[in-house]
C-alpha cells in the first residue's frame, strides 16, 4: 500500500502531521484535559507567576536594597538587570535542553534551583552577593519558561494546547502588572527580602504538580547540545541586551552582529545545530514573535510610564496610584486566556489588529486630559497588548510541530525578554531622571509600523505564485 503523500505545506516547523490533509483552517478535535495535563497546567501556571513576579516585584524597591545593603548607585540596578540579561540570553539553550533531555526533567531542575537562588537572595549580606544570585536566579528562570510551555503544549491534546496555554499566560500577566505595586508594599512594609521569601513555596508548589505531569522529549533532537551553537547565540543575546540597556554604547551591537554570524556559521555546518536555521523560514513564527517583541516592549513602557502620569501629572501619592492601576492589570491579565482562543490561522490578523489598538490606545494615553481618560485609555492598551503578548507564545507553538516546541518557544522568549528594555528606551528615561514627563509616543508608533509591517507581509503572502515541482 504507497505511504500518503505529505502535504505540501508540511515540514520539519509546520505545525500539522506531514502524513494528515490539514490546511490552515483545519480544526482539531476538541478533547478532554487528563489528569497528567491538568498537573503540568498548574506547574507551568504557578511557575510562570514565579519567574514574572521575580522579574518585576523588585524595580520599585531598589531604593530600599541600595540603603539596606549599602549599595552604589551604579550597580544596584543590575538587581534587576542581572537578571533578565541570565534570563533572556540563555533561553535558546533551555529550550533545547528540554529538547534533548526531558521538557518536565528541565521544568523541575529550573524550579528547584530557582527555590534555591530565591533563598541565597532572600539572605544575600551585601550587594555584590545579591546580583550574583540574581544572575542565577535569571538561568533558573531561563530553564522554567521554554520547558514549561513545551511541555504544556505537548501534554495536552491539540485541540486545548491554546487554551490551557493562554489561562497559565493570563497568571503571569497578573504577576507582570501587580509585581512592582505589591513588591513596593512588601519591601516598605515588611522587607525586600519578603519579595524573594514568597517565592519560595510557589516553586515548590509548581515542582511538585510538575513530577505528575507526563515526561516528553524531541525524537530526533540529537544525540548532544550544540556547544558552538550555544555560545555564540548566549553571546549574541546578552549583548543585544546590554545594548538596550544602554544605546550609546554601540560597542554591544558590533560584538552582536559578530556573535549572530559566527552562530549563523555554526548552525549551518552542525549535524544537530541548537536551532534549526528552517524555523526562521517559518513566516507566520517569525512574524509573531518579532511582534511579540514590540508588544512586550510596549507592555514594559505602559507599566512604568502610567503610574509615573498618575503620580506626577494627578498628584496621586504611589499607593493610590498602584490601586487605581488594577483595572489595566486585569486587562492584561485576561490577554493570555483569550489569545488562547485565537485560531492559529487567524493568529497573524489578530496580531495585526491588536498592535494597531494599542497603538491608538497609547496616543490616547499620551493626550489624556484627565484621571479618568487615563485609566481608560491604559486599560484600552493593556487590553490589546495581554491579546498580542499572549499569541507571540500560543500562536507561535501552533505554528510548528510539537516536537520542535522547545526549540522554538526558547527563541520566541528570548527575543522577548532581550528587548524588553527597549521600552523603557523608547519613553525617555533620561528625560525622566531629569524630572521631565516620559512619553508613550514612541512605543505607539512602533505598535502602530508592526501592524502595518504584519498587512502587508500577509497581503503579499496570499499573492505570491504558488511554486511547485
Amino acid at each position: 500500500m504507497p505511504k500518503p503523500e505529505p502535504h505540501p505545506r508540511s515540514g520539519p516547523y509546520t505545525r500539522c502531521d506531514p502524513h494528515t490533509r490539514c490546511g490552515p483552517h483545519t480544526r482539531l478535535p476538541h478533547t478532554r484535559l487528563g489528569p497528567q495535563a491538568r498537573w503540568a497546567s498548574a506547574a507551568v501556571a504557578t511557575s510562570a507567576f514565579c519567574v514574572q513576579w521575580d522579574s518585576f516585584a523588585l524595580s520599585p524597591a531598589l531604593p530600599v536594597v541600595r540603603d539596606a545593603l549599602h549599595g552604589s548607585a551604579t550597580a544596584t540596578p543590575w538587581v534587576v538587570s542581572g537578571y533578565l540579561l541570565a534570563a533572556g540570553s540563555l533561553m535558546p539553550v533551555a529550550g533545547r535542553l528540554g529538547d534533548l533531555y526531558g521538557r518536565r526533567r528541565m521544568l523541575i531542575l529550573g524550579l528547584s534551583l530557582f527555590g534555591v537562588t530565591s533563598v541565597l537572595c532572600a539572605l544575600a549580606p551585601s550587594l555584590p552577593l545579591l546580583v550574583a544570585a540574581r544572575v542565577g536566579q535569571g538561568a533558573s528562570g531561563a530553564l522554567i519558561m521554554p520547558s514549561g510551555l513545551a511541555l504544556l503544549t505537548n501534554t495536552c491534546p491539540p485541540g486545548r494546547a491554546r487554551r490551557v496555554t493562554g489561562r497559565a499566560l493570563g497568571l503571569a500577566g497578573l504577576a507582570t502588572v501587580c509585581g512592582p505595586f505589591l513588591g513596593g508594599v512588601l519591601a516598605r512594609s515588611v522587607s525586600w527580602r519578603a519579595v524573594f521569601w514568597l517565592t519560595v513555596p510557589l516553586a515548590l508548589a509548581a515542582a511538585l504538580c510538575a513530577r505528575r505531569a507526563a515526561e516528553s522529549r524531541a525524537p530526533d533532537a540529537g544525540p548532544s547540545l550544540d556547544a558552538a551553537g550555544a555560545v555564540t547565540a548566549t553571546g549574541a543575546l546578552a549583548c543585544l541586551a546590554r545594548w538596550l540597556d544602554d544605546t550609546a554604547a554601540w560597542a554591544w551591537v558590533a560584538g552582536a552582529a559578530l556573535l549572530g554570524a559566527l552562530f549563523v556559521r555554526a548552525e549551518r555546518r552542525s549535524p544537530a545545530p541548537l536551532v534549526d536555521l528552517a524555523l526562521f523560514r517559518n513566516r507566520p513564527y517569525v512574524a509573531l514573535t518579532v511582534a511579540g517583541a514590540v508588544a512586550n516592549s510596549a507592555i514594559v513602557a505602559l507599566l512604568y510610564v502610567v503610574p509615573l502620569m498618575l503620580q506626577r501629572g494627578q498628584g496621586w501619592p504611589g499607593p493610590a496610584a498602584g490601586v487605581a492601576f488594577l483595572a489595566p492589570a486585569a486587562a492584561l491579565a485576561a490577554g493570555g486566556p483569550t489569545a488562547g482562543r485565537v485560531r492559529p490561522a487567524a493568529a497573524v490578523p489578530v496580531m495585526a489588529l491588536c498592535l494597531a489598538a494599542a497603538a491608538a490606545a497609547l496616543g490616547a494615553c499620551e493626550h489624556a486630559s484627565d484621571t479618568s481618560a487615563l485609566l481608560l485609555a491604559s486599560t484600552g492598551a493593556a487590553a490589546a497588548l495581554g491579546v498580542a503578548g499572549g499569541l507571540a507564545l500560543t500562536g507561535t507553538q501552533a505554528a510548528v510541530r510539537r516536537e520542535r516546541a522547545g526549540e522554538a518557544s526558547g527563541v520566541t522568549k528570548a527575543v522577548m525578554t532581550a528587548t524588553a528594555g527597549a521600552g523603557l528606551a523608547l519613553t525617555g528615561t533620561a528625560t525622566t531622571s531629569g524630572g521631565g514627563r516620559p512619553s508613550l509616543a514612541l512605543p505607539a508608533a512602533a505598535c502602530l509600523a508592526t501592524a502595518a509591517a504584519l498587512v502587508l507581509v500577509r497581503v503579499r503572502g496570499r499573492h505570491r505564485p504558488a511554486r511547485h515541482g
